[in-house]
């Protein structure tokens, strides 16, 4: 038993020394952990208020200051940078010049287009777009549709003042129609959907939704890009096609002076094409159409070599607009006066072929270098009998 007693405190004891010479170990190597030990993470540090420098605003150089060198004497004024950026300066950014000219830059710089305020370019352009083209441009094409409506109304349709007389005259080749036509059907493409990417969130967005309308306009859209280079290549046919007859002539001024007679009723000779006609040409096809062929292309990014920043695409969709509006306005004349308007000019486009009467009403000088030879009263008619000619030439 005395064995036993002696054994039990012989392990106490060792337990006892166990215990304390751990305690002594933690305690000596306590001090070096803490020492050594990664100081605590204090979250995300923000700008120091109270470091502000009061008077650093009084600095010469204040305005000039880059960011890095204004957030030392005013931490978190970061007026350098966006000032920068209001001004127009170049950023960076990792797409490629020729892909992304203007990447790099968010804010156009300050500009000043006609009929806007001197601010930056995007918001000059779109003051002189909702400011002007929209309202003055629809008010243009809708006082022209109520004057030609009021003409109607108190004209009517030009009759023609003697009877037909059954002797045909050609008017215009097979070529010439074809061409016209081909104009004719890329300019209705390209009025309806512009009219409509123009005007139609005022009139037809309301009516229609606003989702169906999308779908319309980007439809539109496509169909205006496309039917673009058909009116372009369209448009250069019938000016050297149609360029010989509508240069200045005789009885042109005598035409002018007396309106053409639609007001007076009073005859008023003309050549091939009247002075009215040639009007449209040279102002409305070759001046008007070209400028609005012209920005269309760089519109559509199909001028090669161009740098395509978004001050050139802005001037060009201006001038583009203001091309454009006043063409039409041109062209409603001339659609009215070819359609309703007179009487045989329709069928003179569709058939090529006008009636002897006609032609002395609306263009007696032309009618009459017809019966002097001067002119061919059936150009179709003589290039078929000469070709057919020629083979009977080549076969003998």
């Amino acid at each position: 038993m005395l064995r036993s007693s002696l054994v039990k405190i012989i392990l106490a004891s060792s337990f006892v020394s166990c215990y304390a010479g751990l305690s002594v170990a933690q305690q000596a190597t306590s001090p070096a952990a803490a020492v050594n030990a990664a100081p605590a993470v204090a979250g995300v540090q923000s700008a120091n208020i109270f470091e502000v420098k009061p008077d650093a605003s009084l600095d010469a150089n204040y305005s000039k200051q880059t960011n890095g060198e204004r957030d030392k004497v005013q931490p978190g004024n970061n007026a350098p940078m966006w000032r920068q950026v209001g001004s127009g300066a170049e950023g960076y950014s990792s797409l490629p010049k020729t892909s992304a000219p203007e990447a790099g830059v968010l804010i156009q710089p300050f500009t000043q287009y006609p009929g806007s305020r001197l601010t930056t370019a995007g918001e000059a352009w779109r003051q002189v777009r909702n400011n002007w083209i929209i309202p003055y441009g629809g008010a243009l094409l809708l006082i022209v549709l109520g004057a030609i409506g009021l003409f109607y109304w108190r004209r009517g349709t030009i009759e023609l003042n003697e009877s037909l007389t059954g002797r045909k005259i050609e008017r215009f080749t097979p070529f010439e129609r074809s061409a016209h036509l081909a104009n004719a059907i890329a300019f209705t493409i390209l009025a309806v959907s512009g009219l409509v990417m123009a005007f139609g969130q005022y009139f037809l967005m309301p009516l229609m939704g606003s989702s169906l309308f999308g779908y319309l306009t980007f439809l539109l859209k496509n169909a205006h890009n496309f039917a673009g280079p058909l009116f372009a290549i369209s448009l250069l046919v019938v000016i050297f096609t149609y360029v010989r007859d509508n240069l200045p002539a005789k009885g042109d001024l005598n035409w002018f002076l007396k309106g053409g007679g639609l007001l007076s009723k009073q005859h008023v000779k003309a050549g091939r094409f009247n002075a009215g006609e040639k009007l449209l040409f040279w102002l409305g096809v070759f001046a008007f159409g070209l400028i609005v062929v012209a920005s269309g292309l760089v519109l559509d990014k199909l001028v090669p070599g161009l740098n395509y920043e978004r001050s050139t695409m802005q001037i060009a969709h201006m001038v583009h607009a203001v091309a454009t509006i006043a063409m039409m306005g041109l062209f409603m004349g001339h659609i009215y006066l070819g359609t309703i308007g007179t009487e045989g000019t329709l069928q003179g486009m569709q058939t090529g072929y006008v009636d002897e009467a006609w032609a002395k009403e609306h263009h007696e000088l032309w009618l009459e270098d017809v019966k002097s030879g001067k002119v061919s009263a059936d150009r179709t008619a003589d290039k078929h009998a000469a070709r057919i000619a020629a083979a009977k030439v080549v076969k003998a």
